[in-house]
């Protein structure tokens, strides 16, 4: 099957990877996973409603592709790229479980968690504020925090 890639920036190709790869850290990819993947994205990466929708539909089609952790994070180049890729993986890890049984993050999301955070290399202050952030974003269910994101990050993402 030939995937198009979705109609972003190489930087924010490698930010969608990165987050994309540890959505799929369990081998399966939940619909609220894809959600919340979905509109953080265009949020991030489109400028009006009309361009959010479209980006969303090319994004959804770019999902079914499993990247490996190392090579997502590998093309990560600066700090605030490293911390968005924290938060928003953090986010989509405590999206939803598999199953009511099953915790909320299992097993291999944790353990992919884990190795993320060590090839990110970030501060310990760094990673708690992303966690606490993602985790107010997700109570919340509103775009609080992502809204203030798109608005501090849209420029600087849109440079590459």
């Amino acid at each position: 099957m030939n995937i198009q890639p979705p109609p972003i920036s190489p930087r924010q190709m490698h930010l969608l990877r990165a987050v994309l790869s540890m959505a799929w850290a369990d081998d399966t990819l939940e619909q609220k996973e894809v959600e919340v993947m979905l509109s953080r994205f265009s949020q991030l990466f489109a400028d009006g409603p009309e361009q959010k929708s479209y980006l969303q539909q090319q994004l959804q089609e770019y999902f079914v592709q499993d990247v490996p952790l190392e090579e997502a994070v590998s093309n990560l180049e600066t700090d605030a790229d490293k911390e968005l890729v924290l938060r928003l993986s953090y986010e989509v890890i405590n999206a939803s479980a598999r199953t009511p049984d099953e915790a909320v993050v299992n097993q291999a999301e944790s353990e992919a968690y884990q190795k993320l955070m060590t090839l990110l290399d970030l501060p310990d202050a760094t990673v708690k504020q992303a966690e606490a952030e993602a985790t107010a974003s997700l109570k919340q269910g509103s775009d609080n925090v992502v809204d203030m994101l798109a608005f501090k990050l849209r420029d600087y993402l849109t440079k590459s």
